[in-house]
């Protein structure tokens, strides 16, 4: 079992930077792909990226390709989530997830059998 806390979240002005990071419990990080949601208010939650145990392979939704990086530290137990050129559509609640079942990177909410509590990013114009 593990156990997920984020932090890094905020309030940014659009075109900032933001880095959220997700600090795991536990001795078998590094068995676990690694996924980053979000949840705005009204909406459902939606895959943002994800990185394989490796770190060797990573996927990101198509809204922030470009924009946001997705990296981990096994020796740390610590997933990162760079976000660049923020956008007012960015605010939401994000969460990391964590899973050791699926093969490869998934995307799905159901996908993933972890989760921390989110933090708050919120972007103004």
């Amino acid at each position: 079992q593990v156990q997920l806390v984020e932090s890094g979240g905020g309030l940014v002005q659009a075109g900032g930077s933001l880095r959220l990071s997700c600090a795991a419990s536990g001795r078998t990080f590094n068995t676990y792909d690694m996924g980053w949601f979000r949840q705005a208010p009204g909406k459902e939650r939606e895959f943002v990226t994800g990185i394989s145990w490796s770190g060797g392979s990573t996927v990101y939704a198509d809204f922030v390709k470009g924009r946001f990086s997705i990296s981990r530290d096994n020796a740390k137990n610590t997933v990162y989530l760079q976000m660049n050129s923020l956008k007012p559509e960015d605010t939401a609640v994000y969460y990391c997830a964590a899973e050791n079942i699926r093969r490869g990177v998934p995307t799905g909410v159901y996908d993933y059998n972890y989760w921390g509590r989110g933090t708050q990013v919120t972007v103004s114009s």
